[in-house]
């Protein structure tokens, strides 16, 4: 995925020796594994069932071994993050690498949905009303008992587990007659075993996403940036604004209150919702509520992949997981790259950073797509226009998320290999997909 090869081409070219891992489907090689920062690349099994796991991890303890790693970068997918965190456990206990990752327990935890709002509940935070429901019985009474403490408040259905179909449905309840609200439910695969999050709706529909370097408890790298249900364009938050600095201080504050903050090290991202409000956290003029944690690298983490000397800080922050067991620090992150936020130096993107698109997406949605619309009738031609435009002002000042000069091949063999590949297949074998995502290489089926 494009966080992956960001962080593999930061680590390359600061001089580190960098190994590539991935899983890779039958007739599509992973795109990265042609990039000029990977000194060696390892196709890994997948983990597709318990017995499959112990052949990934018995696979990713082999490599370390083999190429006698120092640090693993584990960057999971959502499907594999509780597999990578097993992994961690069995890496640092087998061998002396060290591991960017939490551990099962952790990772659980964080990654979902309805145990994550309750730790930040515990730990006095901000979040949403949220429900963990098991049948249209618990909804029914949630919406109900809503009804007469707060009539006008909205809430949002979610899965907790993986469901592409409907992760992005954004319907409002209760609908305005009780019959439709019941059929709506009635609809939906909620269960004992397959429950889901009644969650409230945050109006304004502002929507932030975070990525996060945690080493022993200290935030060491922090990104804030605009997101969306399907994110494909990064544009960071400068970090003088109110809301990044309530985004960082909720991160901070969420480290700071666990357990144990001096056991978390690995990758933490945050999605929020902001709602214009009187009341304010961290001083900002709108409410921040956490509506989700991905305990595992953001695709955000692109915009730290840019020469200077704050991609090499941010990579001297990973190697601090090795050098403090090794008793030192290296001197460039002591004397501090980055900005200096309360007693440690916290490592941001640059101020001249470009935004991050992907061509193959803005070509579809920005040109190709509305084209179609118009020359059927459904859009005007302002509209085109409008989208040609933002198209155009993408090509001409923000930076492709996947292609490098120096290191072309990976996006290359992405939109002229890759993705061909994988879009034939699925017409072939009947597969019914939605949308795509350019930077993780995943296929929302339906």
């Amino acid at each position: 995925m494009a966080k992956g090869l960001a962080l593999a081409r930061s680590f390359y070219l600061s001089g580190h020796r960098v190994i590539g891992a991935d899983f890779e489907d039958r007739g599509s090689p992973c795109p990265g594994r042609y990039s000029r920062s990977l000194s060696v690349f390892y196709s890994l099994p997948k983990t597709d069932s318990d017995e499959s796991t112990e052949t990934y991890v018995h696979r990713l303890i082999e490599i370390t071994k083999t190429e006698n790693a120092d640090i693993w970068v584990s960057c999971s997918g959502v499907a594999n993050a509780i597999q990578d965190a097993r992994a961690k456990e069995s890496i640092e206990q087998h061998t002396s690498c060290m591991c960017i990752q939490f551990g099962v327990e952790t990772t659980s935890v964080l990654h979902n949905k309805g145990s994550f709002m309750e730790e930040c509940k515990d730990r006095g935070l901000p979040v949403p009303e949220t429900h963990e429901v098991k049948s249209k019985h618990d909804i029914l009474r949630v919406l109900s008992v809503s009804k007469i403490s707060t009539p006008e408040r909205r809430f949002i259905l979610k899965p907790i587990g993986l469901d592409d179909i409907n992760r992005g449905n954004m319907t409002l309840l209760p609908l305005p007659l009780e019959e439709d609200t019941k059929l709506y439910i009635s609809r939906l695969p909620i269960s004992a075993s397959n429950p889901w999050i009644l969650q409230q709706f945050i109006p304004g529909r502002e929507e932030y996403c975070t990525h996060s370097l945690v080493v022993r408890g200290e935030v060491k790298c922090f990104v804030a940036c605009p997101s969306a249900e399907l994110l494909m364009h990064y544009k960071p938050l400068p970090s003088n604004s109110p809301l990044w600095q309530a985004m960082y201080a909720f991160t901070v504050e969420f480290v700071q209150r666990s357990p144990n903050p001096e056991d978390m090290t690995g990758h933490l991202s945050f999605d929020f919702m902001a709602s214009e409000g009187t009341a304010s956290y961290c001083g900002t003029e709108k409410n921040i509520y956490a509506i989700e944690c991905n305990p595992r690298a953001h695709t955000a983490v692109v915009l730290f992949a840019q020469r200077g000397p704050e991609m090499e800080a941010m990579v001297d922050a990973y190697i601090t997981t090795v050098e403090r067991r090794q008793e030192g620090l290296k001197k460039s992150f002591a004397e501090g790259k980055g900005s200096q936020t309360g007693t440690q130096r916290l490592i941001v993107p640059p101020a001249n950073t470009k935004p991050r698109y992907w061509i193959g997406h803005d070509l579809v949605s920005l040109f190709i797509h509305p084209m179609m619309l118009w020359c059927f009738g459904h859009i005007s031609f302002s509209r085109v226009l409008s989208d040609t435009l933002e198209f155009s002002h993408h090509l001409r000042m923000w930076k492709e998320g996947t292609f490098e000069v120096w290191d072309p091949f990976p996006a290359l063999f992405l939109y002229h290999v890759y993705w061909p590949i994988v879009i034939l297949s699925a017409w072939w074998n009947e597969k019914h997909w939605s949308r795509v995502n350019v930077s993780t290489t995943k296929m929302f089926t339906c």
